[in-house]
């Protein structure tokens, strides 16, 4: 399945911010379909409002998880504060892989 315009926008932000061995960003909005949260619906029509993400970076390299996680969440903040409702984040270093 092709990649949607918020992914390609993501995996830009990303290559360019922490420069990843190996970035994967899987769309899993269709399993929130329907689902309700704080009064509205969390998936859009169309997908792309939840993600997973596996991220290999030597940038990781003595960050602790909580570091790797707001260096992620500082570059997609736009996304976060928009399009995407949720986002799963794995980030590690090569050596951890």
């Amino acid at each position: 399945m092709p990649e949607g315009p918020i992914a390609a926008r993501m995996r830009e932000k990303l290559a360019e911010g922490l420069h990843p061995d190996r970035l994967e960003i899987e769309d899993d909005s269709a399993r929130h379909a329907g689902h309700h949260h704080h009064g509205g619906v969390d998936a859009r029509p169309g997908g792309e409002s939840h993600f997973n993400l596996t991220i290999v970076a030597e940038a990781f390299e003595g960050q602790s998880r909580v570091a790797r996680q707001r260096a992620v969440t500082a570059l997609l903040a736009e996304e976060l504060a928009g399009p995407v409702h949720a986002l799963s984040i794995r980030a590690l270093t090569p050596r951890e892989v």
